[in-house]
């Protein structure tokens, strides 16, 4: 099993350990994976004996709490576009343009593929002033909107060679740089991205001033020696599996000598900033919106 395998394993078996899904669809999923029935039993008791992320994740938000997502009210509506990757079938992804760009964002998905939620954090950034491209990585498979069952497109994620993801974001991020020709370029990933956005940093070098992942899983040695992004690292106080390699990044970023900082939200789960899921908090995402719109503004312009 790959790391990103293992990774979305460990997600599938945290979000039954939360009853966020029943048994009987967690071993569902993890068939999908691969696993075996009792190599699946085992990851599902493992989960619920460590007691990953802890705490109610099943509630609506508060009344008290903001209705609209952080950024949403700004929004800018996103087309779909196509552009040649690595490979011989062209790229899909969501495009939203700034009337007048300070830079460029590539936001890259959860193990989801590019949703309708993905594409409005897309929208948001172009809301912000910073046109941004969301790249389908399942586009040499039909794309997302291919896959009737979300959980057979995760799959299908997951057997990707990760060389193939980077390949696909570094043409995103060629893309990018065509369309907002003379701008500084950002990227923005969620989960599954945030360790691919964690990826691509430590992949080479890479035409990125600044990165924000969120709540992703640093790369096993990862090294940020080639990197030149200036790096806000998000992550979410009750993550304990994610959080576990926290330490590996803060220790890559001040190897590296480039800016850093890293912000944990108080009381947040992991996935906090998805407004369509359970454990969305907006509290956290506000706070972390902000914070990575001031991020892009020191270092993207």
């Amino acid at each position: 099993m790959t790391p990103l395998q293992r990774y979305i394993a460990e997600e599938i078996a945290t979000d039954h350990a939360d009853g966020i899904l029943t048994r009987r669809e967690a071993l569902r999923r993890l068939g999908l994976l691969g696993l075996g029935a009792t190599a699946a039993a085992a990851l599902l008791a493992a989960c619920a004996d460590t007691g990953t992320d802890t705490g109610s994740t099943d509630s609506a938000p508060s009344p008290a709490t903001p209705s609209t997502p952080p950024g949403s009210a700004a929004a800018l509506p996103t087309t779909a576009v196509a552009f040649a990757g690595p490979g011989a079938t062209p790229l899909q992804a969501a495009w939203a343009a700034a009337p007048q760009p300070r830079g460029g964002v590539l936001v890259v998905h959860e193990n989801k593929g590019l949703t309708d939620h993905i594409r409005s954090v897309a929208g948001r950034f172009a809301g912000a002033g910073y046109s941004a491209l969301a790249v389908d990585l399942l586009s040499a498979h039909g794309g997302t909107g291919a896959f009737t069952d979300p959980a057979a497109a995760t799959a299908e994620l997951s057997r990707i060679p990760q060389e193939q993801l980077v390949a696909d974001l570094r043409a995103g991020l060629d893309e990018l740089r065509r369309r907002v020709e003379g701008k500084k370029l950002g990227a923005t990933g969620f989960c599954f991205g945030g360790g691919l956005t964690w990826l691509l940093l430590t992949a080479g070098p890479a035409p990125l001033a600044a990165a924000t992942p969120f709540y992703g899983p640093f790369p096993d040695n990862g090294d940020l020696a080639a990197s030149k992004a200036a790096v806000l690292g998000v992550y979410a106080a009750n993550d304990a599996r994610v959080n576990a390699s926290r330490p590996a990044a803060e220790a890559a970023l001040a190897r590296s000598g480039n800016p850093h900082q890293i912000f944990t939200a108080p009381d947040s789960e992991h996935a906090f900033f998805n407004d369509t899921g359970q454990r969305y908090s907006a509290t956290a995402a506000t706070e972390a919106w902000r914070r990575v719109l001031d991020w892009y503004g020191t270092y993207l312009g």
